[in-house]
């Protein structure tokens, strides 16, 4: 079984980060250090053990901020980089508000190591014009990590944050950060890009087509974009969205001989099935092929989750036969229930054939 991700903040990183410490700043009390980060550290999960660690190195390194900054500043390149390095933007984040503009500096700095997507958040809603004025520059950085952060960390619905509010109000706000980095050669980029424009999608899915209306497609960079940006509107059949790319919500395609591998499956089983696809039409057809899951709902409902399947070009009076396996396991995202289910076809959006069987758990 794999380790936990909160064992990332261990007894082993924390020794180390103490020596680190150490070196940087001798007048720290190491060995005090190590045992106020460990204490109570089993009890907590991951998130919790990085917050319990800001708040311990505030207790332990210099009351002045930037003189404890520059201690992290000389840490962090000898620890290990990725997730346990948001260590130091959270402390940023969270003892930083009062000297900003050296805060969003240290964050600057910081975001190389792991990421600062999260501690940015906290300046942006205190001061949206600021912070806003401020990351608007980093998309013009020469370091990816520094561009990505200009747009991830301005995300109106960035996972494991709160909302921003200011943007989901407003989308027009970090528009022009994402008009900057619409083409940009980093694909690290590009994924945070159309991430946030799939964000502006949830709420000003209208606003969100004009802007990729506006942009240059031909360009590869930007079409990539577009086209991950897209995908929530194009699973769901938005017209419009469909209609950028070419795919017609009315295609003439008929799909036949939806059959499921069983009718029956247990938890940790796979389910196969495999449909016809037909084109009715005299032209070749762009077509972007999808499936839906109804996943039972412990209240006895179902909860239809959309997944890409394939994009093709069909051509006149053309078929083509599909085949797919989803195996049926619990992740901490989803959690099955037993009964019945379905599995559904898309095409361009559209619903085109279900088929039924019974999960057992």
């Amino acid at each position: 079984m794999a380790e936990p991700l909160k064992e990332m903040f261990n007894a082993a990183y924390f020794e180390r980060l103490a020596n680190e410490v150490e070196i940087a700043a001798p007048k720290v009390e190491r060995a005090a250090l190590v045992k106020d980060l460990l204490d109570g550290n089993d009890g907590r999960e991951l998130n919790a053990r990085l917050r319990h660690a800001s708040i311990t190195l505030r207790a332990h390194l210099p009351a002045d901020l930037r003189k404890a900054v520059s201690i992290l500043r000389d840490v962090a390149p000898h620890m290990p980089r990725g997730y346990t390095a948001l260590l130091y933007p959270d402390f940023v984040g969270r003892f930083g508000h009062d000297d900003p503009a050296f805060s969003l500096d240290a964050l600057k700095h910081f975001t190389s190591f792991g990421s600062s997507e999260f501690a940015v958040r906290e300046f942006f809603r205190r001061d949206v014009k600021g912070t806003l004025k401020v990351m608007r520059a980093w998309a013009e950085d020469d370091n990816e990590h520094v561009r990505r952060l200009a747009s991830e960390g301005s995300r109106p619905r960035l996972p494991w944050s709160f909302r921003l509010d200011a943007v989901l109000k407003d989308p027009k706000l970090t528009t022009p950060i994402l008009e900057r980095l619409r083409s940009d050669d980093s694909l690290y980029v590009r994924k945070s890009v159309a991430s946030h424009l799939n964000d502006f999608s949830k709420d000003h899915a209208a606003y969100m087509i004009d802007v990729l209306r506006s942009w240059d497609r031909t360009h590869p960079h930007t079409a990539w974009i577009a086209k991950h940006a897209s995908r929530t509107l194009i699973k769901a059949g938005h017209v419009d969205a469909l209609a950028l790319f070419a795919f017609d919500g009315k295609a003439k395609v008929r799909v036949d001989d939806l059959e499921l591998s069983t009718k029956r499956l247990k938890l940790g089983e796979t389910l196969e099935f495999s449909f016809l696809v037909t084109s009715e039409d005299a032209r070749p057809q762009p077509l972007v092929i999808d499936y839906a899951i109804h996943y039972r709902k412990a209240s006895g409902g179902t909860s239809r989750k959309v997944f890409k399947l394939k994009e093709l070009e069909l051509g006149p009076k053309a078929s083509t036969n599909i085949t797919k396996r989803q195996r049926f396991v619990d992740l901490s995202t989803r959690k099955h229930h037993a009964g019945p289910h379905a599995v559904e076809v898309l095409v361009n959006g559209k619903a085109r054939m279900t088929a039924a069987f019974e999960l057992r758990t």
